[in-house]
């Protein structure tokens, strides 16, 4: 188990039990060409062209970079910029529905008998990126570097971030094709243990999930591994360090130890982009928070983010604010007229925290250093920060910081400390220290 941490109330009770249901056929998309990490794809649709649900709109520019599907049938009526859920702007394609649903018929494959080139080539045309909320595109994390051996796999269902369980809705309504998604990457990547790690807080599904692995295709030895609920245990790093006991180095990755991640949702959408030639066009995430009907949506890429909450029942109030993501790592954005892109796992109303007016001192009470899961100490970066001392952030290795906000949330000054480390590692990166 990884050093620090927090437990938190998890709030899951409001839309644990809510099936996953379908939202409705949008009439108008906004689909963004930079949604992904890397280069932002390239149009290859004009205004005016008629496109069909899966056709490719947008092209991967280089090798870490993401194809963008049309994800209804209709007309680009525009090309043009428009705002993210992240605060960004992208080039974005805008599509208003013929109301016919036409979509491109995929074609289906027994992954068994390809090679891992073709996997690979697969799941970068389907546009496959990481929907966790990192959005990096699959294709690259499949693609072992030389020099680099992937010894685990590690299928990620702990979905820690408070009031989201899209995850968990997926791997209950489809554990069996997720384990066969895991033997998918398991195969194209030469492995041959993999495990699947969930938190207790999902013990009820374990029964299902061990059932579809004796029933799984392949002779891969697949591992359930039931995790104690604690924030981050869904990062990449902890998730590696609480199932194998390696440790990612300072400035690694997971290959580095022999591990690769893979959520829950990218490994369903691996599966259905090889077995049943279905390219990424719609994704799950749930509503919560202050919504009369708290729900795990399926949603089609580009939909509007006010008509989902409208649909809920979710109105943004005084005191109240707009979170795209969870309450821990996600974004507050000003309005829900923005798109869900491939990273939008959750949109909750919450109620607006009381901060200070003005930065308050540090207290030396050391609990961020207790929390931290990255053995930093939050009080010193923020004080280098804050005088602007860009190399004394970096030589406590600030770049290591995985923002998940454990630092913040024990502040009793209520410091700014995750906005803080932001702005370190925007400086150092700009002024290439």
């Amino acid at each position: 188990m990884f050093k620090g941490g927090v437990k938190l109330l998890d709030f899951k009770e409001l839309s644990k039990s809510e099936e996953i249901e379908e939202f409705k056929y949008p009439e108008k998309v906004i689909i963004p060409l930079s949604q992904h990490t890397g280069a932002p794809a390239k149009p290859t649709v004009k205004k005016g062209d008629t496109v069909v649900e899966g056709q490719i709109i947008g092209e991967a520019e280089g090798f870490i970079s993401s194809f963008v599907h049309s994800s209804i049938s209709g007309k680009v009526v525009s090309i043009e910029n428009y705002p993210l859920p992240n605060g960004r702007k992208s080039l974005s394609i805008v599509i208003e529905s013929d109301g016919e649903n036409k979509k491109i018929e995929g074609e289906k494959k027994d992954w068994v008998s390809l090679t891992s080139e073709e996997i690979i080539e697969i799941v970068k045309k389907a546009g496959i990126v990481g929907l966790g909320g990192a959005a990096f595109p699959t294709h690259v994390k499949m693609s072992i570097p030389p020099g680099k051996k992937a010894e685990f796999v590690i299928l990620n269902g702990c979905e820690c971030e408070p009031f989201l369980t899209a995850d968990y809705r997926v791997l209950k309504e489809n554990t069996e094709e997720i384990i066969e998604g895991l033997e998918i990457i398991s195969k194209t990547t030469g492995v041959k243990k993999s495990y699947i790690g969930i938190e207790s807080n999902k013990i009820d599904i374990a029964e299902k999930i061990e059932r579809a692995i004796e029933n799984k295709k392949t002779e891969i030895d697949i591992e359930l591994k039931i995790l104690p609920e604690k924030y981050p245990q869904g990062s990449e790093k902890h998730l590696i360090k609480s199932i194998t006991g390696r440790e990612v180095p300072s400035g690694g990755l997971p290959i580095d130890v022999g591990c690769i991640v893979f959520n829950v949702q990218t490994t369903l959408s691996i599966k259905r982009a090889v077995c049943d030639g279905i390219p990424l066009t719609e994704r799950v995430l749930t509503v919560s928070g202050l919504v009369e009907n708290p729900k795990n949506l399926k949603v089609r890429i580009g939909t509007s983010i006010s008509e989902i909450l409208e649909y809920c029942g979710g109105k943004l109030g005084d005191g109240e604010k707009l979170v795209i993501g969870g309450p821990m790592m996600g974004v507050n954005i000003p309005s829900p007229d923005v798109p869900v892109i491939k990273s939008t796992t959750g949109i909750l109303i919450l109620p607006e925290e009381t901060l200070p007016e003005t930065i308050q001192p540090c207290i030396k009470c050391g609990k961020c250093v207790e929390v931290c899961p990255m053995n930093l100490v939050p009080a010193f970066i923020s004080k280098y920060a804050e005088s602007e001392n860009w190399e004394m952030c970096k030589n406590l290795n600030v770049l290591d910081c995985i923002e998940c906000g454990c630092c913040s949330y024990v502040c009793p000054a209520k410091r700014p400390l995750v906005e803080f480390f932001k702005w370190a590692k925007a400086e150092i990166k700009k002024r290439k220290i």
